[in-house]
């Protein structure tokens, strides 16, 4: 039932930490490559919010949040992710209404050589016996979107780094 990624950056874990919780860095690389990321408002404690606004390439607008569960800079952060609408109220994904309302996702971050192993693990939260079958069905193509944005990601890190 749960989706399992690992991903390595050449990055030390704090500056990887910052990526997934300072606003100035999430814009420049969170989404799907060619998506237009704007930071709605962001609040990294247990109960506060990351709330986004995406333009995709066709002009069409999608909002997601993250709602933080857990804060344990720099080694672990849990939130649910969840479409949205303009005000912040979880809606249900543009792409199917069988779709998780909210999916919770912890990142564990550990560094060894210069090297910041993140693994994140996303299971259905407060979902249906529907909606935890949609969401296993997905798992390759959640893979392959998490692969276009942590190719963002990398990119991102070695420009600020150079």
């Amino acid at each position: 039932m749960n989706v399992v990624i690992t991903k390595q950056v050449h990055a030390p874990q704090d500056l990887m930490f910052s990526m997934w919780t300072d606003g100035n860095h999430l814009l420049h690389w969170w989404g799907s490559p060619g998506v237009k990321l704007d930071v709605v408002s962001i609040d990294v404690k247990p109960g506060g919010l990351f709330h986004y606004k995406q333009t995709l390439p066709d002009g069409q607008v999608v909002y997601g949040k993250f709602t933080y569960h857990k804060v344990e800079s720099p080694n672990k952060l849990a939130f649910t992710s969840s479409f949205a609408d303009e005000q912040g109220e979880t809606v249900r994904a543009p792409f199917n209404e069988s779709w998780p309302l909210e999916v919770l996702n912890t990142l564990s971050f550990s560094e060894e050589n210069g090297e910041t192993t993140i693994e994140i693990e996303g299971m259905p939260f407060n979902a249906t016996e529907e909606e935890r079958a949609v969401f296993q069905s997905a798992e390759e193509a959640i893979k392959k979107g998490f692969s276009g944005t942590f190719a963002q990601l990398e990119a991102y890190v070695e420009n600020i780094r150079s």
